[in-house]
């Protein structure tokens, strides 16, 4: 491979990382992604791109995964899919897990042989077919979504038994990120592990949100890990414990965890020439109206009577 093909590849994994991260940022709550159509939309786009560049490359199975997904993405930004459920959820999921695994053995060492690549696709074919059905009996009505109303407590069962194993060897493997060096690829890093956490409570919500509320702080480059990895590790590890004897409705961020999740992000460079690794950020928006649509958006009723009480101090304390 030349200089020139060696660059042109690397530029299209960078990109792709990119990419998956929008596919995954959006994926962690579908059912929130689906009330913006521009997020929808996004995610889209994003396999679209992934599409497209494999198919420059030569890359086939790459190519045929993203175009999949492409695929089922359009159902959703074009069809009457109200609202989807934890089927479709996990299944998307699935499809990007085996996206990631490309790109991942692409950027190895020893780069992405064709042989494993047809396996890998062959493997994830049946779970698109699967998802392209269940979003279309979702669109014609003939599967009802399960309601957001549904109790978070679990049942008997529907957590592993060795939930609080599996969460710290999530967390241990959190830890040795964030002794790592501050950059974009260690933040994605993290963000990945959030996802897995996310995806292994299931539907409790409690869990979930606080899951969702770390991620919404590790993403922020303002954030340090020092100050990030001791919060963020305690809160988790207590919270599978609770998971673990059914005590999910005491499940609650701190208010610190809170605050690092809620802090201002800088907007996006939108310049031509802005590097293509730079890691996505979400600009606050300047109309009060906008803001409280990001915040409804991003965090649930007990999250926002927290912030709002933090607000209250602070305006306090500087008159």
């Amino acid at each position: 491979m030349s200089d020139q093909q060696d660059r042109i590849m690397r530029l299209f994994i960078e990109e792709a990382k990119e990419h998956l991260d929008t596919l995954e940022n959006g994926l962690v709550d579908l059912k929130s992604t689906m009330k913006d159509p521009e997020s929808v939309q996004e995610m889209f786009r994003a396999a679209h791109s992934v599409k497209g560049g494999a198919a420059m490359l030569g890359l086939d199975s790459i190519k045929t995964t993203a175009h999949r997904l492409e695929d089922c993405f359009k159902v959703l930004k074009d069809g009457p899919v109200n609202q989807v459920d934890q089927t479709a959820e996990s299944l998307f999921l699935k499809g990007v897990d085996t996206l990631k695994d490309l790109l991942g053995r692409l950027e190895g060492p020893f780069g992405l042989r064709n042989e494993e690549g047809e396996k890998l696709v062959q493997q994830v074919m049946p779970v698109f077919a699967q998802l392209e059905t269940h979003l279309n009996k979702l669109a014609s009505g003939k599967v009802q979504a399960a309601r957001s109303g549904t109790p978070a407590t679990p049942t008997a069962g529907a957590v592993p038994a060795n939930f609080a194993v599996e969460v710290m060897t999530l967390l241990k493997e959190m830890l040795q990120v964030f002794k790592q060096k501050e950059s974009a690829a260690s933040r994605s890093e993290l963000t990945a592990v959030c996802v897995r956490l996310y995806k292994l409570g299931g539907k409790i919500e409690t869990w979930q949100s606080l899951v969702k509320t770390a991620r919404a702080a590790i993403v922020n480059p303002k954030n340090s890990y020092k100050v990030l990895a001791p919060l963020i590790i305690k809160e988790l590890k207590e919270a599978g414990d609770l998971v673990q004897v059914g005590k999910v409705k005491t499940i609650v961020p701190s208010k610190n965890l809170l605050l690092l999740a809620a802090s201002p992000k800088p907007a996006e460079a939108s310049a031509p020439a802005a590097p293509a690794a730079a890691s996505k950020q979400v600009a606050l928006p300047a109309e009060p109206k906008a803001v409280v649509k990001l915040l409804l958006k991003t965090f649930n009723k007990k999250q926002l009577s927290e912030i709002a009480k933090l607000l209250v101090q602070a305006i306090k304390s500087s008159n």
